[in-house]
């Protein structure tokens, strides 16, 4: 396998737990999944292009405004079953030294979390990656990206064997040169599985993804048509859940909440079957909700 440079090493994690909610299982006990991405901006509302320059300075110190935001993204959260997050801070001086990941996975009462860390600049900003999972993970792994600092990808794996299912949450770069790096990288990390799922903000359209990427070989689906940036107007699809062949679409949707600049984007999938055609299963059920 090609080893990319990287500014910090490969980490091979456990989840955090979170102490209020009862231990789940490592398979949904309906055969069905229900993923969410978001990219939360650190609870910034944005709902104009000015708002760029006249909110500008939320992204450095704390208001008010930010705990309401995070408290309706919690609600929302609480449908879904495997989350992925973008642009969450991991406590600091902008967020009133709240991890951002630990007090959504609260709000939505997620049994486990994982906040990955990109760029630290201590008490200023801890720039980051999260995922929340009622599921318990058989695999988390923590992959800085390609290119220059600041990008990561968590590769979280459900079940075991052949029909385990890997899920890859990302933040790509918003230049075409390196993000085609980072999905060389990604696509190495996942060629191994069957079972493929891609979620986050990739920051480029699913006909480039899935026709001119390093992934144009994998029969990747996209089936998400509806754009998702700017959330006040939008133009632009560039948040993406993938999903290889093997797994059944049930429903898609993007969600009509104009908190951050991105607009969430949601799947529920049936999750695969054995030879024998009779749904997978495991012994600890876990805790199931509904589409929002």
């Amino acid at each position: 396998m090609r080893r990319w440079p990287a500014s910090r090493p490969i980490g091979l994690c456990d989840p955090q737990v979170n102490p209020q909610c009862p231990v789940a299982g490592d398979w949904p006990s309906d055969g069905r999944l229900r993923l969410l991405s978001f990219n939360i901006q650190v609870g910034i509302s944005t709902e104009r292009y000015r708002h760029y320059l006249t909110r500008g300075w939320q992204h450095l110190l704390p208001h008010t405004g930010r705990a309401n935001n995070l408290q309706r993204i919690g609600e929302v959260l609480g449908g879904y079953d495997l989350v992925a997050l973008q642009e969450v801070d991991g406590g600091s001086l902008r967020s009133g030294f709240v991890n951002q990941v630990e007090h959504l996975a609260h709000l939505g009462a997620f049994p486990y979390w994982y906040q990955q860390l990109n760029r630290n600049l201590g008490r200023l900003a801890q720039h980051s990656n999260g995922v929340l999972s009622r599921l318990r993970p058989s695999l988390l792994e923590d992959h800085p990206l390609p290119g220059p600092p600041g990008r990561g990808a968590m590769l979280l794996r459900l079940g075991e064997g052949a029909d385990a299912i890997v899920v890859v949450m990302m933040h790509l770069a918003l230049g075409a040169r390196t993000r085609t790096r980072q999905l060389a990288y990604v696509r190495e990390l996942i060629g191994g599985y069957r079972h493929q799922v891609l979620m986050g903000d990739m920051n480029t359209h699913a006909a480039d993804l899935l026709q001119s990427s390093p992934l144009r070989d994998l029969g990747l689906i996209a089936p998400q048509i509806e754009a998702t940036f700017p959330s006040w107007r939008p133009q632009r699809c560039l948040d993406h859940i993938l999903l290889s062949p093997g797994l059944e679409l049930e429903r898609v949707e993007v969600l009509a909440l104009p908190i951050s600049d991105h607009l969430p984007v949601a799947v529920e999938i049936r999750l695969p079957r054995t030879r024998d055609d009779k749904p997978l299963s495991r012994r600890s059920p876990s805790v199931q909700g509904n589409l929002a």
